[in-house]
């Protein structure tokens, strides 16, 4: 009998097969030991064999050096290096699958006329997603609540998700640090195991419990990525690309400081062809010390080409042997 997993399924970010014992990759920084089941034949328990390994999922977009998405890469094309050390790659993947996404939308007082205009690029970004994918919105001003109504947890319907966003009015302070920890805890609830948020704020915090550091080290934790569109006036005293930045570096996604409110919306159908265009990368990290950080470097290059370039998490806390990765706590 086969045994299965969460990405044992069609729509899976990946898995590994070693015969005759499956080996599922679950999730990034995940120890998984597993054996081949019982009543097999003798043959066959000679190949038995038990594995730990620390499992490192990456999510990676390729570039050209006009700027333009490459698509058609093989395994063979990429180098992945942990703290400067080559890694052979496990497992590799290169299609559009379903995605658990979080929209994390800034609602304090600043965002009054910017709204109406940040819903619509956010229903821009849900027509061009995968219709699979399962979203949710975490609004916030000094408070944090979830957009969708009642029980519901998850939607990929336009309307759903426009009114998630634009029903609650913007007022008050900003905690932008809690509403993203809070949103790394919802990603956890989805069912597919490739994360994003779409953080859209200033950047600005003058509200949370959390600090900068605390929610790095959680997404540093995560195999979530990060993207960011920064909405702010120049004059504006609360605004803080750092963060921003800095966010989207340390988790491989991107991010974007539109000059026109009205760049918002092709901002969001850009982030919605990245999301889909990314390959998936897996490789095997032994014997790691607990809650240390590790450098992930990738390359890629084609023969047509040549060198590419590669945006993936900058690097990643390594769990323990006993432990799964917590988004959040």
């Amino acid at each position: 009998m086969t045994r299965k997993s969460d990405l044992d399924r069609e729509h899976g970010i990946a898995k590994a097969v070693v015969l005759p014992v499956l080996l599922f990759v679950l999730s990034s920084g995940l120890a998984i030991s597993q054996v081949a089941p019982a009543g097999k034949s003798e043959d066959q328990e000679n190949f038995r064999i038990a594995v730990e390994v620390d499992l490192v999922v990456l999510q990676a977009t390729v570039r050209d050096r006009a700027g333009h998405t490459v698509a058609g890469l093989g395994q063979h094309d990429f180098e992945v290096y942990d703290d400067g050390a080559l890694q052979p790659i496990r497992f590799f993947r290169h299609e559009d699958t379903p995605v658990t996404i979080g929209l994390v939308v800034d609602h304090s007082g600043s965002m009054r006329e910017k709204l109406d205009q940040v819903t619509g690029a956010a229903r821009a970004f849900v027509q061009s997603s995968n219709p699979e994918d399962q979203m949710f919105v975490v609004n916030f001003n000094e408070k944090v609540s979830l957009g969708l109504p009642g029980s519901m947890r998850f939607s990929s319907n336009v309307d759903e998700l426009g009114s998630a966003i634009g029903n609650s009015p913007p007022a008050g302070l900003t905690a932008l640090y809690d509403a993203i920890v809070e949103a790394l805890q919802g990603l956890r609830k989805g069912e597919w195991d490739k994360k994003v948020l779409i953080v859209i704020s200033d950047g600005g915090d003058n509200a949370s419990h959390a600090n900068l550091d605390q929610v790095l080290k959680l997404a540093e934790q995560s195999n979530a990525v990060i993207y960011t569109i920064g909405v702010f006036d120049e004059g504006d005293p609360d605004r803080n690309p750092r963060v921003l930045r800095r966010l989207a570096h340390e988790t491989g996604g991107e991010a974007f400081f539109p000059s026109e409110l009205s760049e918002t919306t092709e901002i969001c159908r850009r982030i919605a062809r990245d999301v889909r265009d990314q390959y998936t990368i897996g490789y095997s990290s032994i014997d790691r010390k607990p809650g240390s950080y590790h450098k992930i470097r990738v390359t890629a290059q084609s023969g047509e080409q040549g060198k590419l370039s590669v945006r993936t998490r900058a690097g990643y806390i390594a769990a323990g042997n006993d432990q799964t990765v917590k988004d959040a706590k």
